[in-house]
């Protein structure tokens, strides 16, 4: 009984050490990251700071009260066409 027990425990073991290995390869042959040499990096950085301005920006110049009127006038609007 002994034997069998270890017996499974091997083949489990196997099965284990032939999954690991798998996922191993895998994730060396295809990285979830990505190098960017310095060149690309900071104009990577300086996209996203002109973005974060822009967004700010807008976010400014943003005003609720106009957005809840123009979402009421479509919803009146769609209500008329059905």
């Amino acid at each position: 009984m002994a034997g069998v027990v270890l017996y499974a425990l091997l083949v489990i073991l196997l099965i284990l050490v032939i999954v690991l290995t798998m996922l191993y390869l895998s994730a060396k042959n295809n990285p979830y990251y990505v190098v960017y040499d310095e060149e690309t990096k900071t104009a990577l950085k300086r996209r996203v700071l002109n973005l974060k301005e822009e967004l700010e920006g807008e976010l400014e110049q943003f005003d609720v009260d106009d957005w809840e009127k123009a979402l009421e006038e479509s919803i009146d609007e769609e209500v008329r066409n059905l």
